[in-house]
């Protein structure tokens, strides 16, 4: 007798394109995701848990942090937390965990190296005796490996804590390595710039400034010492700020900068060693401050082309202009009534400020002249500049992309003698703060985010909106934007909103290959991305309890858990309308350290007219032990392989969804690339 056994067909359903919230499951390409949080499309292909963040000062970072274990004789008490000292070796390390039957202690911030045999001491008072030397890690399973790696994270984690001050960061930015960072001071009556360093935020000195007009021709220059010819009051020059005029010519005017004075210049002639005279002022210096709340937004630019000559500018819309260049402020004073500028750029070695609806940019080579004999000028733009990107232009050069809040233009040209101010739209603008450019321009309006990309007559542009998947989202969220920021080596554009929502873009050769959003438990405040000297892609964010955070770094959202959900569209298996048995299915994933996740499906659009039988949730854990591409059919756990794993399905319908979640603070990301469903066709839906 010969048995008539269904048939069983195997679909692979890649996984890519990103989520979708909008467009209809018959028309949605298989493989999108229709809903989904915490997930990144990969530039690889697949969807991937996004990485963790956490806090920075310029101390260790919590994620690299390392455990030790050591094994021991409980003769007294020890707890979690406890800071331990070897009598013998005087080491020192601090408790993450106590081991089963008190048989091991996980350490980590450890100091020396504890030996076999010594007594293990809490508050000088022996509570146990260590009867083996200290091993590097040591868990006994990949769970209590990654447990323990997070738990030294903790430790570290609460060394490093928020600049003093009051209320969020204003503004982060790195240059040259060093991370800088602007708070309100506590009272709020001032703000204050800190730097990061080995031993954490460290306040920046902003120093003094002294104005001058010309006494003579003799030229003052960083490292004089100034002496008041009348107060004897001295300080050692550390910039000179020319504005106008030329020393050669005696009206030279501008103003001294310098770090500490001693005693108070009063209005008097300036002294430089034997050279009398060289320059008058009408009173005592001033103590550089900054005024609260502005919101600053930062370049490096190298206007003197030297080696050593790359500085950090800022504006705020409520101080004036700076320059900075590690050690020493400047303010940069264009002669405004009112000097407060909002936006700032370098294009075309000039510097550009905004002020509402003008755009300022000073002469040639030099941010501190602010002259139209000199070549600096302003141009009108009629609605309250939003920002600033240099963009590939013309032949001759880049073209700078400005947008308002209602219009957008592009400044063609190189100079006074050659701009060309064109309109681009008068119906798309930019929100602040959000315009970025990896290789295609990308900015947020009203109708969602608008990519600006060469057309092919050199030279122009044409505008393609790319979050139509978003429609919803993006009206709920277009007037909570907070700023954005790239992830170079993600192809990354990212634009974060005050609720704490996010989207994440990844870019493929100027097009967008998929867009999903996450969530974070910090609110950031302000971003800023970047590269080190040694080429390695950096993004930090300020956030509101004045906390700056780093991306692309831990298992965790700073300590806390990091629920990510992946719901996959609607897979017609054999088209439309034909009912189909769901028998497994098989996911291709990819990651670099211990993971687990739970897998669920629905079929027919989880319709309540029928019993959902895909309700049991299997929660699978993967080791970082020889990670590679793998299908639950070969895999390692612990180091072992195993027989073949599938995920279970049993229910029938004309199309199913599968779903993923995972939560956890240790677990790291893993990348799930696509899915093989097995199925059997049956009949045509009545």
């Amino acid at each position: 007798m010969t048995m008539n056994l269904p048939k069983v067909l195997n679909k692979f359903v890649p996984f890519d394109g990103g989520t979708d919230e909008e467009t209809p499951p018959l028309r949605m390409k298989p493989g999108m995701a229709y809903s989904s949080e915490n997930f990144e499309q990969d530039i690889n292909g697949g969807y991937s848990r996004i990485e963790g963040y956490e806090r920075f000062d310029g101390q260790p970072a919590p994620s690299d942090a390392t455990y030790t274990t050591i094994t021991i004789n409980m003769t007294g008490t020890v707890a979690v937390d406890d800071a331990i000292t070897g009598n013998n070796s005087s080491a020192t390390a601090v408790v993450i965990a106590i081991g089963e039957a008190n048989a091991y202690l996980a350490l980590t911030k450890v100091v020396g190296t504890f030996v076999t045999g010594e007594d293990l001491l809490v508050s000088a008072v022996a509570q146990a005796t260590a009867t083996a030397g200290p091993i590097t890690g040591g868990a006994s399973t990949s769970q209590l490996d990654a447990q323990y790696y997070n738990l030294a994270a903790d430790a570290y984690r609460s060394d490093i804590a928020a600049m003093t001050g009051s209320g969020p960061v204003l503004g982060v930015w790195m240059y040259n390595d060093v991370v800088y960072a602007i708070r309100n001071a506590v009272g709020d009556a001032t703000a204050n710039m800190w730097k990061s360093t080995a031993n954490g935020w460290a306040a920046v000195d902003l120093g003094y400034e002294l104005a001058f007009t010309a006494g003579g021709t003799y030229t003052i220059a960083e490292g004089d010492v100034i002496v008041g010819n009348t107060s004897t009051a001295n300080a050692t020059v550390t910039r000179v700020v020319l504005t106008s005029g030329a020393w050669a010519d005696s009206n030279a005017a501008g103003k001294l900068i310098f770090t500490t004075q001693n005693n108070n210049f009063t209005a008097e002639v300036l002294d430089v060693g034997a050279n009398l005279g060289v320059a008058n002022i009408a009173g005592n210096s001033t103590d550089l401050t900054l005024l609260p709340d502005g919101r600053w937004e930062f370049v490096n630019h190298n206007f003197g082309g030297g080696v050593t000559t790359k500085r950090m500018y800022g504006a705020d819309g409520v101080n004036r202009a700076f320059e900075f260049d590690g050690t020493v402020f400047v303010p940069i004073d264009t002669g405004m009534t009112t000097d407060t500028p909002l936006h700032i750029t370098a294009h075309k070695n000039q510097l550009f400020l905004s002020f509402g609806a003008s755009v300022q940019h000073a002469a040639p080579g030099t941010p501190y002249i602010w002259s139209a004999l000199l070549n600096a000028s302003e141009i009108a733009l009629g609605d309250t500049v939003t920002n600033f990107k240099s963009m590939p232009g013309t032949e001759s050069g880049g073209a700078l992309m400005i947008t308002t809040k209602n219009t957008s233009k592009i400044l063609y040209g190189s100079g006074v003698s050659t701009w060309n101010l064109v309109t681009y739209s008068d119906d798309v603008g930019g929100y602040d703060y959000t315009i970025q450019s990896p290789g295609t321009t990308l900015f947020f309006d009203d109708i969602g985010l608008i990519s600006l990309q060469a057309a092919q007559e050199f030279g122009n542009f044409t505008a393609t909106g790319i979050t139509d998947g978003f429609k919803s989202f993006v009206q709920t969220n277009r007037s909570l934007t907070v700023g954005s920021c790239l992830m170079r080596d993600k192809n990354q554009y990212r634009i974060f909103f005050s609720g704490g929502y996010g989207l994440f873009l990844t870019l493929e050769k100027g097009r967008v290959r998929g867009a999903m959003k996450v969530l974070f438990t910090d609110v950031p405040t302000c971003l800023c991305f970047g590269e080190t000297s040694a080429g390695k892609a950096k993004a930090y964010f300020g956030a509101s309890d004045g906390i700056v955070y780093e991306m692309e770094k831990g298992t965790s959202f700073d300590g806390d858990a990091i629920y990510a959900f992946l719901d996959i569209a609607y897979n017609f298996t054999s088209g439309p309308r034909v009912i189909n048995r769901y028998r497994h299915a098989s996911l291709e994933t990819r990651g670099l350290g211990y993971t687990e996740f739970s897998f669920s499906y629905d079929v027919d659009y989880a319709t309540t007219l029928k019993e959902q039988v895909g309700g049991t949730t299997k929660t699978v854990s993967l080791s970082a032990v020889n990670w590679d591409d793998f299908t639950w059919d070969a895999f390692v756990w612990d180091g072992a392989t195993l027989t073949p794993e599938e995920l279970s399905m049993d229910g029938s319908g004309e199309n199913v969804s599968l779903k993923i979640v995972t939560s956890g603070d240790y677990f790291y990301p893993i990348r799930f690339t696509g899915a093989n469903i097995a199925y059997s066709p049956r009949r045509l839906k009545r």
